[in-house]
């Protein structure tokens, strides 16, 4: 389905920033204007919306139907096949649209080698319009926001029934196929990303992708997963111990709780990403674990496991009500573990923070 009311705000950020027209290629762009996602292959296609709030639609033949049944009649469709290549309808929806000259913004779904073949069609100024959309799509409406909460509470009973399975002697792949499974029990659309399990040294590594490793009395597990529910992802981690934890293992774990809880603390409306970041990290620096927290605080989530805002020193514009993003510190000590907490957390409408997850951040010791 085609949103013509974010089609008309889509048109008037164009104006705006003095930009012709917007070319969205199969993304999360794409998703939030039309519903539509796409099979990725090698066929240019796409939605070019012009500052008019007029569209056209470049349509691989073999997207026809698909395409049609998304986008409706509203839409021009420049369907090619293919025999003939794309430039002939990119040419003539830009026609149709008025658009041959000045500014046509390029979003993250389109391929280089496809914008080279653009420029040879339509001679216009191709721009970077990775983050043209990013002020519609970083401020959720009430309906996106439940959305949200759904798939925030299928991470919840996720993460609590990883919980009850995990035993020291499985592997770390075990739990991952699990998890699998039980997201799939729910009749969730899909993991919103591939699922880390990470144990004992593995979880030094926040991005970690081994999956062979047996898990051990004495292993932190550091487990990061989530779904997607109408299109909006969840993203939740927690960390487990595997036994009695040691001394280190105490204080290192009581350090992020810490961070984090300080984290979600300080989001309000009209804080910045900078404050929040520097909130959580500055419990870990006063503790002498500074250098150990390795990635930004956190960054928004939506339709995209990653997107604006960015919880990251640097980054000073004002948090609005409908923002959603993760609060994820963490201690990563090469060689030995790493321990990271992370909710999802909105921005109500009346400033107030909300988190998305609820799912204990208390340390859970698996005998």
């Amino acid at each position: 389905m085609l949103h013509t009311d974010r089609i008309g705000k889509l048109a008037e950020i164009l104006r705006t920033d003095g930009l012709e027209a917007i070319f969205a290629g199969p993304s999360a762009d794409m998703e939030y204007l039309a519903d539509l996602k796409l099979f990725d292959d090698e066929r240019p296609k796409g939605l070019m919306i012009s500052k008019d709030g007029k569209c056209f639609a470049l349509v691989p033949m073999l997207y026809g139907e698909e395409m049609r049944n998304a986008l409706g009649e509203s839409v021009s469709h420049k369907i090619w096949a293919d025999h003939e290549g794309f430039h002939e309808a990119f040419r003539g929806g830009c026609r149709e649209l008025g658009i041959g000259a000045g500014k046509i913004a390029i979003n993250d779904g389109v391929r280089a080698v496809d914008l080279i073949e653009m420029k040879k069609a339509v001679g216009a100024d191709y721009v970077n319009g990775a983050e043209t959309l990013s002020p519609l799509r970083s401020r959720k409406d009430e309906t996106e926001l439940e959305n949200m909460r759904r798939a925030g509470a299928i991470a919840d009973a996720v993460m609590e029934d990883i919980s009850k399975f995990l035993k020291p002697g499985m592997k770390e792949r075990d739990v991952r196929d699990r998890l699998l499974e039980l997201f799939a029990e729910q009749d969730e659309e899909g993991l919103s990303f591939s699922p880390i399990v990470a144990s004992g040294p593995g979880g030094s590594m926040p991005h970690y992708q081994g999956s062979g490793r047996e898990i051990r009395g004495g292993d932190f597990v550091v487990i990061d997963m989530g779904c997607r529910y109408r299109g909006y992802c969840s993203d939740m981690t927690r960390t487990f111990c595997i036994g009695e934890p040691t001394a280190e293992m105490k204080k290192v774990y009581g350090i992020v709780l810490e961070a984090q809880k300080a984290g979600e603390a300080a989001v309000r409306a009209g804080a910045t990403g900078q404050d929040v970041d520097r909130a959580a990290r500055r419990v870990i620096a006063d503790a002498g674990y500074g250098d150990c927290f390795l990635n930004r605080l956190g960054h928004g989530v939506g339709i995209a496991i990653h997107e604006n805002p960015y919880i990251i020193e640097g980054n000073d514009a004002p948090l609005v009500p409908g923002n959603v993003f993760s609060v994820e510190p963490g201690i990563y000590l090469p060689g030995k573990f790493g321990v990271r907490i992370e909710n999802l957390v909105a921005v109500r409408a009346d400033g107030t923070a909300e988190p998305l997850n609820k799912f204990t951040r208390d340390m859970i010791v698996i005998k």
